[in-house]
């Protein structure tokens, strides 16, 4: 798809990835871009310094992501491309005792931004895009998705969950020429990488939000489903179904060495 003349929502589009991305559609000619995020003013900032148009959104919030969608297409046009990149890395913690850690709390907020925003989205959005022929969706998600995040089981539980949504979404409504991507990058260098413990995820460095929106874009026109800023990522998915268990000891021994780092 060819992101000129369409109409483009980003949630955490305030900041990072998001923001990468609201720009450089601009430069590719949408006809609008929408920023959403949970900092309305940051969301404005970033929308009023390409001409776009700012929503303060709770994604983990049905209501919040219906007002979105349903102003958005009032005031600018049917949604052509939604993009699903908020998220968070709560629930890091390299020395936990327990992997089912001691409260629901950081399950429960990452279960709501980083799968049920998705389908909140696609909830609302489907029968438009089915109706008018139509349409895309852009989930970021993580490289975690698709292999693991040592010192966090709900962030690495909840991007699992969301690549799996993904793939239904994208199975379910091909035939209605509705098309699905998903953007799973490592380390990149944002407020929330910044905010967590030095990990895995940064191994094969980490690249700029705007390396990453550049190759979402690219995706998004050759209409891939899987979009990997870090193709080393295809290496490892294949090492991890090719021996899963050899797979569990060697990321056990990342874990351990975190543990040991992080002691000191």
């Amino acid at each position: 798809m060819k992101v000129a003349g369409k109409v483009v929502v980003v949630t955490g589009g305030a900041n990072g990835i998001g923001q990468a991305l609201c720009e450089i559609f601009h430069r590719e000619g949408a006809a609008k871009v929408v920023v959403a995020d949970l900092e309305g003013a940051r969301a404005k900032t970033v929308a009023d310094s390409i001409g776009g148009a700012s929503f303060a959104c709770d994604v983990g919030k049905e209501s919040d992501i219906l007002r979105v969608i349903d102003e958005t297409e009032k005031q600018f046009g049917p949604i052509d491309l939604f993009c699903s990149n908020a998220g968070i890395g709560g629930g890091f913690d390299p020395l936990s005792e327990n992997a089912g850690g001691t409260s629901d709390e950081p399950w429960a907020r990452s279960w709501a931004i980083h799968v049920m925003a998705h389908v909140y989205a696609a909830r609302h959005l489907i029968p438009r895009m089915k109706a008018r022929g139509g349409g895309y969706f852009l989930n970021t998600i993580s490289a975690a998705g698709l292999l693991s995040q040592v010192g966090s089981a709900a962030y690495s539980t909840t991007k699992h969950a969301a690549v799996g949504f993904a793939e239904n979404l994208a199975i379910s409504h091909k035939a209605h020429n509705i098309r699905v991507s998903i953007l799973c990058p490592q380390g990149v260098e944002t407020n929330m990488l910044k905010g967590l413990p030095k990990g895995p995820q940064s191994s094969d460095g980490n690249l700029t939000p705007e390396e990453v929106a550049q190759c979402a874009l690219e995706g998004i026109d050759r209409e891939t489903f899987l979009i990997l800023p870090h193709p080393q990522v295809i290496d490892y998915m294949r090492k991890k179904t090719d021996n899963y268990d050899r797979w569990i000891g060697g990321m056990a021994k990342i874990q351990a060495g975190l543990r040991e780092a992080f002691k000191k």
